[in-house]
């Protein structure tokens, strides 16, 4: 996408209104009308989106009623809420003036961000639109959520950083932009994935093929994340060369892993053993991320998960950061933030 001359910022006047109509819906009681001002009209059609649906979505999740009148975005409805719908089209007029594509998701990205600011957790720090992103040769990631923008500052930061929380968070995508990142500008040699080779029940011997073959599926999500980053072509290359590898955790002891990014996904599947043997393979100019859902392990009843141990252990350790992510950061579709919740309250009831 071409860079878009940086814009001004937005400008804010107030006045006290009832009960305005847009697009259709009807919100009722008085509130206060909270007026948006945008100076450069080159941007405001990618900031509203198609048939006006950015607006839609900050009226659903922050119960408002936006409405566009040339330059001007009207925000009706409780003042707090009509502050956060501002503070979110703030960071998305940012963004589209740094050059950088807005839609649907990352509407809702800045959504969350600017609830989470409202939290007791959150911290001024966290900007939709601030410095805290990651180039790739195919896109520019930048974060969805208060703690999608700590887990970045870690991996950008810290020698091993752990990412635990449901699925949908972005734990393992992140970690694999910013490996492709650190392998394009050349602050490693080479990446590597690697998953414990147990889940659902399932073993490599009951796959057809050869080792390659029988990994690929287990590693299928890196390799989809690698190829949303990188041109095809490089990463078949990679491979071949071995700049990215393939390496099965059982494959891992004696080794010594130097001057590389290592991702270990599905953490919650190794045995204590197997995390202490694969953490002491970090060597000189490594970097190692360490990813799953304690939630989630498929290992035989009554076993410790490793990742659970080692999070414990070591998460306060100088050069190591833990990031914790919740329901509240999946950046899927909404219902699985549902279904998750659903399943965190079973598990909860099942305890007692």
């Amino acid at each position: 996408m071409s860079q878009t001359k940086p814009a001004t910022k937005s400008r804010t006047s107030k006045n006290s209104v009832s009960g305005t109509k847009s697009r259709g819906r009807q919100k009722t009681g008085a509130g206060k009308t909270l007026e948006v001002v945008f100076d450069d009209n080159r941007l405001l059609s990618a900031l509203l989106g198609k048939h006006d649906e950015h607006l839609a979505l900050i009226e659903s999740h922050l119960e408002v009623v936006a409405t566009p009148r040339g330059n001007i975005v009207a925000l009706a409805g409780a003042q707090e809420e009509c502050e956060t719908a501002k503070q979110v089209l703030d960071d998305l007029y940012d963004r589209l003036s740094q050059g950088l594509e807005v839609g649907p998701g990352d509407v809702e990205g800045a959504i969350r961000i600017a609830l989470s600011r409202g939290t007791k957790k959150a911290d001024s720090k966290h900007s939709y639109s601030g410095s805290v992103r990651i180039e790739t040769r195919k896109r520019t990631v930048t974060p969805r959520s208060a703690a999608q923008s700590d887990y970045i500052q870690a991996l950008l930061s810290k020698e091993l950083v752990f990412g635990t929380g449901p699925a949908g968070t972005g734990k393992t995508y992140l970690a694999v932009a910013v490996a492709s990142a650190a392998l394009m500008a050349g602050k490693v040699d080479r990446i590597i994935l690697s998953r414990p080779a147990v889940e659902a029940g399932e073993r490599l011997g009951f796959l057809p093929g050869d080792l390659r073959e029988k990994v690929d599926p287990y590693l299928r999500p890196l390799f989809d994340a690698l190829y949303d980053m990188m041109l095809s072509d490089k990463v078949i290359r990679g491979m071949e060369t071995g700049e990215i590898e393939i390496a099965p955790l059982a494959f891992m002891r004696g080794r010594t892993l130097s001057n590389s990014f290592i991702i270990l996904d599905e953490a919650q599947n190794c045995t204590q053993e197997q995390m202490k043997m694969f953490l002491t393979r970090l060597g000189e100019g490594s970097y190692m991320v360490v990813t799953g859902d304690p939630s989630q392990t498929d290992l035989p009843s009554g076993t410790v998960s490793g990742l659970s141990q080692a999070v414990g252990l070591l998460g306060d350790l100088n050069g190591v950061a833990h990031v914790a992510f919740s329901d509240a950061d999946v950046v899927r579709h909404s219902l699985v933030a549902r279904i998750v919740r659903a399943y965190d309250q079973l598990g909860r009831k099942k305890s007692k």
